[in-house]
């Protein structure tokens, strides 16, 4: 038995899985509180994450029924760049700052130019630094509370931070530490010199986690916290990573040809790459992945999130809302919604806004603006996908996961904006899935040095053929001019070509 979690920004999720059977026998969920405030600041108590493993942990396991004793490792999935900083303690000197908060545009734009521009970042990095990244994080920290930035021992991602409770080891694996910013994801090491560049009080050696390879151990549940679970003694905890990362194990994203997409809080867009990639586009963020070779990755800020402000507006219920999409017609009759509410990462306009065009006496109805939220989202997630250039030529799949993908409509208009087939996997949180199959791969591999990822996935990742949505010829032909439309208006509010 395998446990995997995932740490996203609404809740945290516990998935066992029974390899021997290549069966999921159960998962279970407990939600985050966000802070959220003027600027653009979004953060979270790391402490909320521990409770909501703990809850979905007990959950899943007495729904189950299953013998705790029996689970051999756990494999942790964590929302990508936020900083949680610890003192010498291992208490955090500050709530963790999120992948989604803006609050840190002005400094990220300085580290931008002080490490020499776009093509400075390039050439240390891998990558261009982006406001969602850790590194404008610790610069804000040391600006605006000098206090609590004195204190810090140890710097770690949300998905570190989770390993470090479970273990009480400080690691770090190169696909989640892909997203900090001072990280090079050609070399697969730390830039001590650019961490320097963003806080030249700290001791790079001193206070980032030690790296290990994806498939190596970050230690074994700690004796308290064993007990506390009801686990045997020598439980693995597998190195984890980001929940891109994840979620490409677990939709088999693990080789060349296959493009996943979350619709999630934000949406991603990920293909797997054996060598690091030079993108066209400074927004495809040259990232490792967490099960060897990388992941090159584009990221939008305002997906479900988007979703969820206007259908809590009207006070509808997810089906209510899906039925009101449903009813109104591609392209929502005329009625266009950039959804940039907390401000967007590609295109890259961190502080800008939600604006709604388009609107007459006649079409300003709840159903058109039900869809337009739903297109803008969506007709965001192919500008991002436009970005990938050739590494998007060929495309003819698209697997789909997250919360939006359990919409029939939503599958159907993203295989009409993209052109292509779309098919959700069985289990549609595919980052859990994904650690717990890194956890059974690190397992096999500490226990005997053989298993293949390749073959956990083939056994574990099903797909639902029920979800299947062909791209319709008439449906792709009005979203070319739809999307023409999204594109003329992109320009005018933010001159993005």
């Amino acid at each position: 038995m395998y446990i995997g979690v995932d740490c996203g920004t609404q809740s945290t999720k516990v998935v066992v899985v029974d390899v021997d059977r290549a069966r999921v026998l159960g998962e279970a969920s407990r939600p985050h509180r966000l802070d959220e405030g003027e600027g653009g600041r979004r953060e979270q108590d790391p402490g909320e994450w521990i409770a909501a493993l703990r809850g979905a942990f007990d959950e899943v396991l007495a729904m189950t029924g299953i013998d705790r004793r029996a689970i051999r490792a756990i494999g942790v999935s964590g929302q990508q760049h936020g900083l949680v900083a610890l003192d010498a303690a291992g208490e955090a000197v500050h709530p963790a700052k999120l992948w989604c908060d803006t609050e840190t545009a002005a400094w990220n734009a300085e580290l931008i130019q002080r490490l020499g521009g776009e093509a400075g970042c390039l050439d240390r990095l891998g990558l261009v630094l982006q406001t969602g990244y850790t590194a404008s994080k610790i610069a804000w920290l040391r600006h605006t509370r000098p206090e609590a930035y004195a204190r810090i021992a140890t710097l770690l991602l949300p998905h570190d931070y989770l390993n470090f409770w479970l273990t009480g080891e400080r690691v770090a694996e190169a696909g989640d530490a892909s997203g900090t910013g001072y990280f090079d994801t050609r070399t697969r090491r730390w830039r001590h010199d650019v961490l320097t560049e963003i806080a030249p009080e700290l001791d790079a050696e001193r206070v980032l986690p030690r790296l290990i390879e994806a498939h190596e151990p970050a230690g074994t549940v700690r004796p308290e916290v064993a007990r506390e679970l009801g686990l045997a003694d020598d439980v693995l905890v597998s190195s984890g990573g980001g929940d891109n990362m994840l979620g490409a194990i677990g939709t088999g994203n693990i080789r060349p040809g296959l493009v996943t997409l979350s619709l999630g809080t934000s949406g991603t867009i990920c293909a797997h790459s054996p060598e690091p990639v030079v993108p066209d586009s400074a927004m495809v963020a040259n990232f490792c992945a967490s099960h060897g070779g990388w992941l090159p990755l584009v990221c939008t800020m305002n997906v479900t999130s988007a979703t969820t402000r206007i259908r809590e507006l009207f006070g509808l219920d997810l089906a209510s809302f899906g039925e009101r999409v449903a009813a109104a017609p591609i392209g929502a009759e005329g009625v266009s919604l950039l959804p940039f509410f907390n401000g967007e990462r590609v295109p890259m306009l961190p502080e800008a806004t939600a604006s709604l065009d388009g609107l007459t006496s006649v079409n300003t109805t709840q159903a058109n603006l039900c869809r337009a939220v739903v297109e803008g989202a969506t007709l965001g997630l192919r500008y991002g996908l436009e970005q990938f250039g050739s590494l998007a030529e060929g495309l003819h799949e698209i697997r789909l996961i997250g919360g939006g993908s359990r919409s029939p409509v939503w599958r159907q208009m993203v295989a009409d904006v993209t052109g292509s087939r779309v098919i959700c996997p069985e289990i549609a949180d595919a980052a859990a899935l994904g650690a717990a199959l890194q956890a059974a791969w690190c397992h096999h591999q500490f226990q005997s040095g053989g298993g293949e990822l390749a073959d956990l996935c083939a056994r574990l990742v099903h797909l639902d053929e029920a979800s299947r949505a062909e791209p319709d010829p008439a449906g792709v032909a009005a979203y070319r001019e739809v999307y023409a439309c999204y594109r003329r208006r992109l320009a005018e509010r933010h001159g993005t070509h």
